[in-house]
């Protein structure tokens, strides 16, 4: 694989690997905190019908995507006609704001008061992801007063903060993680330049690849989630990378010379970094297969900082490592021997000479952490995410309360006729459709032009035909028919997230495409049941492509049958293992946590990260025994062996990666808490209850048939 020949570069060339690293981190780092500026929105937004109609929507009948509601409180409870002279000069101050085509005044609509509350409706021609500086202006013109607030909501606003939020909590998991990353690999090592080696790893991988996606960024629309996952997942990598090939290199340095030793460590540790780049890599490349562009996009992110961490691993700390390895045999020399075998060699004896015991104790452990698997919820995210102080949160659920009819959701359906305008023909079918519709149990309300004219669909056809009453009755006309589209607005019973008003759209839909004339649909239920099949009928393509890659990886890397897939099923357990205990944190409410549903994201990242990190541990673990394996022939001291010897690096490493995604479960944003709690709860019982009890006391009692193949994969 070229280990020798990389580390014959560093040997050769050290200072000018550096330079070219330190040239690569100044250009790319000075773009790096510029990343937030190029990203968009959440990403996920299909490329579907809600999409379409939302076009139509906008261009043919004047409903923005996405609009500002202003929740109005009158808390003095003083008499209405303050309240109202309020309102009227808050929208008032709005007035001539660049972009603001519509506003709804509650002023013209009764149904927008309820009691002291209030609401208004804004209307901006700008994306979602340009509304930043038009909400700072909107806050800076509404006035204050100590009787009346007004506070906005809407998803251009809570996506801001949201934003605005996930930036808040990356910097607080970086003061945190580094820092605390830092102690964990001066503890396991024992001297500052041992541990200072992988944080610069670390560090100028991770904001070099932020760098670069600020350029990508120009290019492709990026998910805001990039930037969080890139950080956690860069800084993690990185180290986790940097602690194995350190470790290696300074216990060869004990028994060899310096050059030596690193062509030893590359060929060793540097050839299981790489396999285990390449099952996260092949992990990550499967959330391709989900057309969402968050996926895309945070694979694309999370991919890029994999391949700038494999590569300063390769490089730039063998470079390192030859320069200064007088400090780290210093180092090496001072750790007393007690704390590096002892204590591993014990665990690593008892878990061995008890096989059985210790592998049910272990299966017990992760049954009773799958348990609550059956209470997951799954939701996509919204206000809810957001912590409870946060004013788009307490104006949203406001609206929601008195404003919107509980337990039920709305769907626009859009009919379109084959000519330039509807036809005779065009209008039979339209109401044929409508009338349809009104037989349908599940259908609460329908508006249409036929029930705001109360008319015949032959009436309807007259009326168009005829200049001067088309255009007496424009008005009225206007928000039903444009053109040769037609919109009805459907009220069904059931909340927008509940199966079945999904499972309703998607029988309408079945029926759009065999009817007699074409329809759409559109509205917040299409676009939940859109995201869900989008995620959840590509991801058995995810998990397949993903098992069956790494599978072949493994075998190629191991050659044994067995030993691919018994790595690749305890990666399953823990990461099943993680999800009960995301759910029984944040479903059950446990921890001092608010019950809430899971985003839907969230577990396919976790099993994107989660998976291929946990390869990562597996990975170094076997290729340490499989080393010995070769050397002697030995399966129970192959296994002793390299359960002592990497033990305190794999246990290092998940510290490592738990101090970097830990704080991050102290985020406000819900996303990044559960994202932070799912893979710090996977590499814990990962590195624990799998890598230090399961996989030995398996290995052990399947001798020999760990390394079986059959003769024609040999």
């Amino acid at each position: 694989m070229g280990y020798h020949k990389l580390a014959s570069l560093s040997l050769r060339y050290p200072k000018s690997i550096i330079l070219i690293w330190v040239l690569f981190f100044t250009f790319f780092g000075a773009y790096a905190s510029k990343l937030p500026d190029v990203l968009k929105d959440h990403g996920l937004t299909p490329d579907g019908a809600f999409i379409k109609v939302q076009h139509m929507l906008s261009s043919d009948f004047h409903i923005l995507e996405n609009p500002i509601i202003l929740v109005f409180e009158n808390k003095g409870h003083l008499s209405s006609e303050p309240f109202h002279q309020f309102i009227q000069q808050s929208l008032l101050q709005l007035q001539g704001m660049e972009g603001l085509s519509k506003v709804t005044s509650p002023m013209e609509n009764k149904g927008m008061f309820s009691g002291d509350l209030a609401y208004a409706v804004l209307e901006f021609e700008h994306k979602p992801y340009e509304m930043k500086p038009v909400l700072e202006e909107v806050r800076r013109r509404l006035p204050e007063n100590k009787d009346f607030v007004v506070k906005m909501t809407g998803k251009p606003v809570i996506q801001a903060d949201v934003n605005q939020a996930s930036q808040n909590d990356l910097k607080k998991a970086e003061m945190i993680g580094i820092p605390a990353a830092f102690v964990i690999l001066w503890f396991a090592f024992g001297g500052i330049v041992s541990a200072m080696l992988p944080i610069i790893i670390g560090v100028t991988g991770v904001i070099g690849t932020m760098g670069m996606m600020y350029w990508m960024g120009a290019v492709v629309d990026l998910s805001n989630f990039v930037l969080n996952v890139i950080p956690m997942v860069g800084l993690a990598l990185s180290i986790d990378f940097a602690l194995m090939i350190v470790s290696r290199f300074r216990e060869e340095l004990e028994k060899n010379a310096a050059d030596q030793a690193l062509i030893i460590t590359m060929k060793t540790a540097g050839r299981a970094v790489l396999v285990s780049a390449v099952t996260l890599f092949l992990g990550l490349l499967g959330l391709l297969l989900i057309p969402l562009p968050m996926f895309t996009t945070v694979a694309m992110g999370a991919m890029t900082v994999l391949f700038v961490s494999v590569l300063l691993t390769l490089t730039l700390l063998p470079a390192l490592l030859f320069i200064l390895w007088p400090a780290i045999q210093a180092e090496s020399k001072s750790v007393p021997n007690f704390r590096k075998t002892n204590i591993w060699y014990s665990i690593a004896l008892f878990v061995m000479k008890r096989p059985v015991r210790m592998c049910l104790l272990a299966s017990l452990l992760l049954i009773s952490c799958l348990l609550p698997l059956n209470k997951m919820k799954l939701a996509i995210p919204d206000a809810s995410s957001l912590p409870l102080g946060y004013d788009s949160r307490m104006a949203a659920e406001s609206y929601q309360t008195h404003f919107v009819t509980p337990s039920t959701s709305q769907v626009y359906m859009v009919i379109q006729g084959k000519a330039i305008s509807f036809t005779k023909d065009d209008w039979l079918k339209a109401y044929a459709i409508i009338r349809k519709l009104e037989s349908d149990s599940s259908v609460q309300r329908i508006d249409s032009v036929f029930s705001s004219m109360k008319m015949l669909p032959e009436q309807g056809y007259a009326l168009s035909q005829n200049p001067i009453m088309k255009k007496k009755y424009e008005p009225a006309l206007q928000p039903f028919i444009k053109g040769n589209r037609m919109l009805v607005h459907v009220t069904l019973q059931g909340t927008s997230t509940s199966k079945d008003t999904m499972d309703w759209v998607r029988h309408w839909e079945r029926e759009g495409e065999s009817s007699d004339i074409k329809f759409l649909l559109g509205g917040e239920v299409k676009y939940q049941q859109e995201v869900f099949d989008e995620i959840f009928i590509n991801l058995k393509y995810v998990c397949l492509f993903i098992l069956v890659s790494n599978f072949i990886v493994l075998f190629a890397a191991f050659r044994s049958v067995l030993i691919a897939f018994k790595t690749i099923f305890m990666n399953l357990l823990s990461l099943g293992a993680s999800f009960g205990f995301l759910v029984w944190v944040f479903v059950e409410g446990n921890l001092g946590m608010e019950p809430v549903s899971i985003a839907i994201m969230i577990p396919v990242f976790i099993f994107g990260l989660a998976f291929g990190v946990s390869m990562d541990y597996g990975v170094f673990l076997v290729s340490r025994i499989y080393e010995v394996y070769r050397q002697t022939g030995d399966n129970d001291r192959a296994v002793l062996v390299g359960v002592i010897s990497t033990s305190r690096i794999i246990t290092s490493a998940a510290a490592i990666m738990v101090a970097v995604t830990g704080p991050f479960a102290f985020g406000e944003v819900i996303g990044v808490q559960q994202l932070g709690v799912g893979i710090a709860a996977a590499i814990l019982i990962d590195a624990t209850v799998i890598r230090m009890v399961l996989v030995p006391s398996l290995m052990r009692l399947m001798g020999r048939w760990n390394w079986w193949a059959p003769r024609w994969l040999q």
